[in-house]
């Protein structure tokens, strides 16, 4: 009985202890961070911590299975770091480009579509992480990706170092 009842305990400050950690890790990081590109134009939007971290959990939850730190499992030669995103076409280094790229997946010259290849919301029947996913959730996840350089520079997509 006594033992049950430690480890009901060490359970229970684990669980706080976790409930801790992960409020304080939420994003937290200065406007000019989260100021990020939000269309063709070179219009800018600066997401609110609150965007952020949405963008940041549906990231983890839906895409990091294959984009885990910016990098693509299947295709390593096509991370999603700034420098790739910024030469796709049409190109992918905004927030709007990119919530579409989610929306209708197309190559990486944009002749193709890959509806069947890459999740998307467009065939939510064979992608179910992304069925519920609304225009605004798919923009946080662009904004998180596009935050992503600026918070791990180049460990974020393999990226180059450029002197």
């Amino acid at each position: 009985m006594l033992k049950r009842l430690i480890l009901g305990v060490v359970a229970a400050m684990f669980i706080v202890f976790d409930l801790f950690v992960n409020t304080a890790a939420a994003v937290q990081v200065d406007e000019e961070i989260r100021t990020v590109t939000l269309n063709e134009a070179g219009e800018e939007v600066t997401l609110t911590e609150t965007e952020a971290e949405l963008g940041k959990r549906l990231f983890n939850n839906v895409c990091s299975q294959c984009h885990a730190g910016g990098r693509t499992k299947t295709n390593p030669n096509v991370g999603i770091g700034i420098e790739t995103l910024k030469y796709a076409e049409p190109p992918r280094d905004n927030v709007l480009n990119l919530a579409e790229y989610m929306r209708n997946p197309t190559t990486y010259d944009g002749e193709q579509e890959l509806y069947l290849l890459h999740p998307n919301t467009t065939r939510a029947d064979l992608w179910p992480e992304m069925r519920n996913l609304t225009d605004g959730e798919l923009e946080a996840i662009a904004g998180y990706i596009l935050i992503q350089p600026k918070v791990r520079g180049v460990m974020w997509g393999g990226g180059k170092v450029y002197n």
